[in-house]
């Protein structure tokens, strides 16, 4: 995994892609995904393509994140511009899944219009809302963002924040997710290519039972 992140690929080609098309593109992807797919990526841009594959393949589905900041920009209220600051915002609205099925964790750092979007979508941002996003839902695929984690621990991320959870209680909730509702995929992001890495990931991913 460690070496695999440092390989040089070359840039994707670009195409137009029709929008009547899209629906029968995500039915192709979800038929071509494993049956509990594990995304590893830099960016949380790369949950996107699984999350909507996996909705398509089961439906209703809930999300949780995991995540330092709210990814919940638009290009509109981004400050950046940046499109990592926006994947939970694109699965919401292109309604890959339900924001009163989306459990936000540990964002500490968020844009003002991040704040005004949670307080009126009825997005659930507690740990202790996890039954309550996971209610009536066929599966849910989690979402972790390295950065969750408090930098102190010994994990190499792009944009650390402080006050977030240890190692120890983030693998104790993927553990209480996984027992809570059938798992239909995850993903861990913000990652930087570091042996380090491997020890945390394959804890988080021993929680998942994946």
């Amino acid at each position: 995994m460690v070496a695999a992140a440092g390989l040089a690929l070359p840039y994707p080609e670009v195409d137009v892609i029709e929008e009547d098309t899209l629906a029968e593109q995500n039915l192709a992807l979800a038929a071509s995904l494993p049956e509990r797919p594990l995304v590893l990526g830099g960016c949380c841009c790369s949950h996107v393509g699984a999350a909507e594959g996996l909705a398509a393949r089961h439906g209703r589905i809930a999300v949780v994140w995991l995540d330092a900041h709210g990814d919940l920009n638009t290009p509109k209220t981004s400050p950046s511009g940046n499109e990592w600051g926006m994947p939970l915002r694109m699965l919401i609205d292109s309604q890959t899944v339900d924001a009163a099925d989306v459990l936000l964790v540990g964002a500490r750092n968020l844009d003002p219009p991040e704040e005004e979007f949670i307080a009126a979508s009825g997005l659930w941002t507690a740990e202790a809302d996890l039954t309550a996003a996971l209610e009536g839902t066929s599966g849910v695929y989690v979402a972790l963002d390295v950065d969750v984690l408090d930098p102190a621990e010994p994990l190499a991320m792009f944009m650390p924040e402080p006050g977030g959870p240890s190692a120890a209680e983030t693998a104790a909730f993927l553990e209480r997710v996984a027992a809570a509702a059938p798992l239909v995929g995850a993903g861990f992001t913000g990652l930087r290519a570091a042996p380090q890495n491997v020890a945390a990931l394959e804890r988080f991913t021993a929680a998942l039972g994946l």
